[in-house]
């Protein structure tokens, strides 16, 4: 807060952050070991996460990060990654997020979905795109004309997916996340267009009839020139 006081959420951390200032002692360590995730909790719920930063720095280089019981190293995990996910480190997201859905016991299908809203965007930007039962299993079809057009290199169809689901997407707070696969989805469909055209030198014209295909309208030279710079850029 402006004043600086510390809401109800921010409190647990900033304990732990005083605790860190006084010593790294055995007992400290001890506290942090039972206290940890209900800090971590709540920053990452109302988006604070450099406040994560100190406490997983301590959890990682502790002696007893092992000596967790599985549901706390899922629990753990989840956060951290969703952390990763909104540093865009989405490797290490991905590490994290995939542990946690592996390690997350069958019956507990909420939480498997729960960790699947954030691991999905990243698996996705990572280029794996989801199979549709596995959507149908833990009712997230939202993602599926996401996942059909970012296969395609369909940008029409991944607008229209991402406007009808805008609702649950920004609630989850991933909307500027999966924003993020329009990219990938230029890059799938300028590999359509080389496809079709076979020739080892493409004009930027081939790219811009293909995005005005699409409904892009208001494409340019100079806007697909820019989405070339970025495509190199990304290998």
């Amino acid at each position: 807060m402006s004043n600086g006081a510390y809401t109800r959420s921010e409190f647990p951390t900033t304990s732990f952050h005083r605790t860190f200032s006084v010593g790294k002692s055995d007992r400290v360590y001890g506290a942090l070991k039972y206290n940890s995730h209900p800090a971590i909790k709540p920053v990452v719920q109302i988006s604070k996460l450099h406040l994560c930063k100190p406490l997983i720095r301590a959890i990682d280089s502790s002696n007893f990060k092992d000596e967790y019981a599985m549901s706390q190293r899922v629990t753990y995990r989840y956060y951290v990654g969703r952390k990763a996910m909104f540093d865009s480190d989405f490797k290490k997201a991905e590490e994290c997020l995939s542990f946690a859905f592996r390690n997350c016991l069958r019956t507990c299908q909420k939480n498997k979905r729960m960790i699947l809203i954030y691991l999905l965007p990243v698996k996705m930007l990572l280029g794996h795109m989801p199979a549709i039962q596995l959507l149908r299993k833990y009712d997230l079809m939202q993602f599926a004309d996401v996942t059909k057009a970012v296969s395609e290199g369909n940008l029409r169809l991944l607008t229209e997916a991402l406007t009808t689901h805008e609702t649950f997407f920004t609630r989850c707070g991933i909307f500027l996340i999966l924003e993020k696969l329009k990219i990938i989805t230029y890059r799938n469909l300028f590999k359509k267009v080389y496809l079709l055209l076979r020739t080892h030198q493409l004009s930027l014209d081939a790219f811009l009839v293909a995005l005005k295909f699409m409904g892009v309208e208001d494409a340019d030279i100079e806007e697909v020139n820019c989405i070339v710079a970025n495509l190199i850029y990304m290998v």
